[in-house]
């Protein structure tokens, strides 16, 4: 079970209190074989990495540039994550492909560049409430993953995340049997592509009241919190909510 925080434009260097609090709590999840990652904003990843040095809280970075470096200014490279000590990185959030007009052939781009730099991909895929009333959930999600996952894709580095986008930060959730067919369509997709286990996690206003229900779902392999994943409590809840590694 990966459980993984994305804290989204949310935190400053004062929000180093609340992840040491993180740390403090970790042994109780990490004790029961659970993985832990915090993707903070790119303005604190250098200062959660050396924090998390002390404990087993992984790091990662919210999106990257395809590009090694260049002119493009504002942006971050895989590379960049990397020596800042980032062991993975998030890319195609639907925020990103809401608000930047990110396409699939894009977040490919950057899964293979989160490759190139040794970092572990967490590609997302999730369809809108007027795709899933229209019946196009499993085609919109199926279509994403084939055109976010190039073919040449390391499958050790990577994660897959579904998250509706209905259900991210509204606080709704899908049914328990909606979940597990879409999480079963996408486990399917994978296991055609490649020979490796892939990860898939749940996110969408997962919460710790939540959590375990969602968890136990056949085929997901942890869950994608951003809200929840800013408080300490919070974020340790949801993770011995999960079932414990066998």
């Amino acid at each position: 079970m990966l459980i993984a925080g994305n804290w989204k434009m949310n935190g400053t260097p004062d929000s180093m209190d609340e992840f040491g609090r993180m740390i403090a709590r970790a042994p109780e999840a990490t004790a029961r074989g659970i993985d832990l990652l915090v993707c903070p904003p790119a303005i604190l990843i250098s200062k959660f990495a050396d924090r998390a040095t002390v404990s087993k809280i992984a790091i990662g970075g919210q999106d990257c540039h395809p590009e090694e470096k260049g002119a493009h200014t504002g942006d971050i490279s895989a590379e960049m994550l990397a020596s800042c000590g980032a062991s993975a990185v998030i890319v195609g959030h639907s925020e990103r492909r809401a608000d930047h007009g990110e396409t699939d052939e894009l977040v490919a781009a950057k899964a293979a560049a989160a490759q190139r730099a040794g970092l572990t991909a967490i590609v997302c895929v999730g369809e809108t409430e007027a795709q899933r009333d229209a019946g196009e959930t499993e085609a919109v999600v199926g279509g994403q993953l084939d055109g976010s996952v190039p073919a040449s894709l390391d499958p050790s580095r990577l994660v897959v995340a579904y998250e509706p986008v209905w259900a991210i930060g509204t606080g709704r959730t899908p049914s328990v049997e909606d979940v597990a067919a879409v999480h079963k369509a996408i486990r399917d997709r994978l296991e055609a592509r490649f020979s490796t286990h892939v990860p898939i996690l749940y996110g969408g206003s997962v919460k710790p009241s939540n959590a375990a229900e969602l968890l136990a779902v056949e085929n997901v392999d942890g869950a994608l919190v951003g809200g929840a994943s800013l408080k300490a409590d919070d974020f340790i809840g949801i993770a011995l909510a999960a079932p414990k590694a066998a």
